[in-house]
Order: structure tokens, then C-alpha cells, then sequence
């Protein structure tokens, strides 16, 4: 029974401790989980759809020019001395002359009605709707730069444990390579220099390795700060580094650029909403037209009832109003918002040109990254070779150390040009497919 209860602790023991290091090593997180972290995260992205929301607001608020406006009063008028008022059959069944008292109460509402503004009304309301659509379009934008932001966060992190892993390999090739030159030092094969320029070159690859270890350190603290989290907070991610030849030509990409882009959408839009701002000016020309209903009561008592009540009267009117003269205010403002029309319109031209070179840029960068690829893939297999010549003819004493060491340190260089061309090929295919307009994934 004791033996039981002993190997049933262990496995207790054994358990719990897995269970701590599970929680310890966090899980790897994908590209895509980070994309929707940094998405739901994001302060900036918060904002912009607040501001649809007060966009939305806007709307509806120019929406209820449309209907009719209530308006109430109550008014209290105190006399020094009672006044003659006249004939009055509104106040006086009798027509005789009234004098009224010290103290006067009224009871007025008025219902107004818009029947004709000049367009006004309705463009403004159009203002404000694609004022809606602008905002959408903005959210659209910021949601693409975070990607994209994130993307290449995620190919830093990659690339900087890339080098990493490369400067682990320097510093024990390179510690293999001393041991070697100890043991034919301690026999008298190779003189007391070469260990020392064996020596200097792991010391040299264990400062690279102290650089690495730094960069891969500042990387994630730069990806969870882009996700919002403890700067600290354990991050493992995926590798995903990997090449895939880009399916579309220069002119392709382009055609796509122009088409998706929510940033050409949204300036589109704010040409029509600059057309809409000469309709608004040009309704200064036009009379505004409303109907009025009015009701009014007068009383001596403040609840405007009983002996001190003085009649009540009640109108609908139909009122057209027109300026006849402003000094050519409202022309001035319809020249003002044609200059609007025509900025709005050099907007959109300028973002086209300036979307073509983004494109042609990131296509250009990307073929570069995409043609150091196969050079540096053709220099690992040189480099290894080199390195594998020079350690035999080294070990039959037909080389030197330094050529050992050097092609050692061609063959870390080599790597690292490898990694490093394909972390610039997906970082470029990245910001070309975000000046292409699209979304990942």
C-alpha cells in the first residue's frame, strides 16, 4: 500500500508540473489570430468608427429638415399703467374699447413647414449621407494599414529568430573549429596564433549571438505593443516564412489598385459631396417657401383661463421669402464651392498618380527580393561547400585556420542574406497588396 501511495505522488508531482509548464509555454500564435487582435484592439480603428456613428448622427439629423418644426411660447408682460388698446373683436364680443391691466399672460405655438428651399434642404441631406459613406470608407483604410502593420511585425519577429538561429550556428561552428585547432596546436601541428584567431572569431560570434538574442527581444516587445498587450507578454509565432511566386503582372496589380482602394472610393465620394456643396450655394438664388400654422391666447391670469381670459386667435400662412439684394454674396459662394468641385477632382487625380508609383514601387521591390532569393539560395550550397572543402583540407593541414574561419563566416553570411531576401520578398508583397487594396486573409 505505501508503494502505491508513493508512485501516486510521483505521478501527482509529475502531472502538476506539466501543467505549470504547459501554461508557461504560451501557444503559438498565427498571423492571422494576430490581425484580429490588433483589430479589436486598436485605438485608432475605435475612433474612426465612432466616427461613423457620429456620421450616422449627422444624417439624421439633417434628415428632419424635412419635416415640420414646432416651436412653443409663454409670455408674461407687466404694465406701468393700464393701456388704451382700441377696437378689438378678437378680445371683445361687444367691439367697445379695452383697456388692458397691469399684468398679461400668452399662450403662443407655431407648426413650420418647408415646402421649397432651392434644393437645399435635400443636398444637405446627401452632404451628410455621403458624409456616411466617407467614414466607412476611412475605417476600411486604417483596418488595411493595421494589416499591413502587423504583417510585417510578424515577418520582423521571423526574421530577427532567423538570424538568430544563423549567429547559434556561428558560435558552434565556431567552437567545433577552436577544439580542433587546440587539438592540433596541443601536437604541435598548427602555432600558438592560429588558436587565438580561433578564439577571437567565437568570441566575435558570441556578441553577434548577445545582438540576435536583443533583436528577436525588441521585435516581440514591438508586435505586442502593436497588439496592445504587456510589452513583455511571452510570444511564440508561427513560421510562415516561405516564398511563392506573385501570380499577377505590374499592370494587373495596378488595375486592381484603382478599382479597390477605399481610399479612391472616398475621394470619389467627397467630389460628390463638393457638387452637392454648389447646389446648396446655388439655393440662395431660389425663394423659400413655408407654410405656418400659429395659435395664440392672451389672458390676465397666469393659467390663461376664467374671468381674465382675452380671446384666442389661431392663422395659417403661406410665406415665400427671397433675397432681392446681397451684393452678390450667394454668387461669390457658388464660385467658392465650383473651386471645391475642381480641388476635390485634382485630389483624385494626384492620389491615382501617387497609387501608380506605390504600386510600381512595391512591384519593383518585391522582384528584387524575389531575384536575391535564388542568389542566395545558390550561395548557401557554395558556402556550405566552401566551408566543407576547407575543414578537410585543413585537417590535412593543406589550408590554413583563417581560410577555415572565413568560410565559416561566408557561410552564416550567406543565410542571413537568405533570410533576409525572404523576409523583403513577403514584407514587399505585403505593402504591394496593400496598395492594392486588399484585406489578409
Amino acid at each position: 500500500m505505501g508503494m502505491r501511495r508513493f508512485l501516486g505522488l510521483l505521478l501527482g508531482i509529475f502531472l502538476s508540473s506539466g501543467v505549470v509548464l504547459a501554461q508557461d509555454t504560451p501557444k503559438p500564435l498565427t498571423l492571422e489570430e494576430g490581425i484580429q487582435i490588433a483589430l479589436d484592439r486598436n485605438l485608432k480603428l475605435q475612433s474612426s468608427m465612432e466616427a461613423v456613428a457620429g456620421a450616422e448622427f449627422r444624417r439624421k439629423a439633417a434628415q428632419t429638415d424635412f419635416f415640420a418644426k414646432w416651436t412653443g411660447q409663454y409670455g408674461y408682460t407687466f404694465y406701468n399703467s393700464p393701456v388704451t388698446v382700441g377696437y378689438s373683436p378678437v378680445y371683445s364680443t361687444s367691439g367697445r374699447v379695452l383697456n388692458t391691466d397691469r399684468e398679461t399672460f400668452s399662450l403662443g405655438t407655431t407648426i413650420t413647414q418647408p415646402l421649397f428651399a432651392g434644393g437645399a434642404i435635400l443636398s444637405n441631406y446627401r452632404n451628410e449621407k455621403l458624409g456616411v459613406e466617407i467614414s466607412k470608407k476611412d475605417v476600411e483604410t486604417i483596418k488595411r494599414e493595421i494589416v499591413l502593420q502587423v504583417r510585417e511585425g510578424y515577418f520582423n519577429i521571423l526574421r530577427a529568430e532567423k538570424f538568430l538561429e544563423v549567429a547559434r550556428q556561428m558560435v558552434k561552428q565556431f567552437t567545433a573549429q577552436l577544439e580542433v585547432t587546440k587539438a592540433f596546436f596541443e601536437v604541435g601541428i598548427v602555432p600558438k596564433n592560429d588558436v587565438l584567431q580561433a578564439e577571437v572569431r567565437l568570441a566575435n560570434a558570441r556578441q553577434g549571438l548577445v545582438r540576435a538574442e536583443n533583436d528577436v527581444v525588441l521585435a516581440k516587445a514591438s508586435f505586442n505593443s502593436l497588439l496592445r498587450r504587456e510589452i513583455d507578454t511571452p510570444l511564440q509565432i508561427i513560421d510562415i516564412l516561405s516564398y511563392s511566386p506573385f501570380p499577377l503582372t505590374f499592370e494587373d496589380s495596378l488595375k486592381e489598385a484603382l478599382e479597390r482602394r477605399p481610399e479612391i472610393k472616398a475621394t470619389q465620394l467627397k467630389i460628390e459631396q463638393a457638387k452637392e456643396g454648389v447646389k446648396i450655394a446655388k439655393s440662395a438664388f431660389f425663394p423659400n417657401v413655408n407654410l405656418y400654422g400659429n395659435y395664440t391666447r392672451i389672458s390676465d391670469e397666469p393659467l390663461l383661463t376664467g374671468k381674465g381670459d382675452r380671446g384666442e386667435r389661431w392663422t395659417i400662412q403661406g410665406i415665400a421669402t427671397i433675397t432681392l439684394g446681397d451684393w452678390g454674396k450667394a454668387a461669390y459662394k457658388v464660385g467658392e464651392s465650383k473651386v471645391k468641385v475642381t480641388q476635390a477632382e485634382n485630389a483624385m487625380v494626384q492620389l491615382a498618380e501617387g497609387i501608380t508609383l506605390e504600386v510600381k514601387n512595391g512591384y519593383q521591390v518585391m522582384l528584387v527580393a524575389e531575384q536575391n532569393i535564388r542568389v542566395a539560395e545558390k550561395a548557401i550550397e557554395q558556402a556550405e561547400e566552401n566551408l566543407r572543402m576547407n575543414e578537410e583540407r585543413y585537417k590535412h593541414q593543406v589550408a590554413t585556420a583563417t581560410d577555415v574561419l572565413d568560410a565559416v563566416t561566408l557561410l552564416a553570411q550567406a543565410r542571413m542574406n537568405y533570410y533576409g531576401a525572404l523576409s523583403d520578398f513577403n514584407v514587399a508583397k505585403a505593402r504591394l497588396e496593400r496598395a492594392m487594396g486588399r484585406m489578409y486573409p
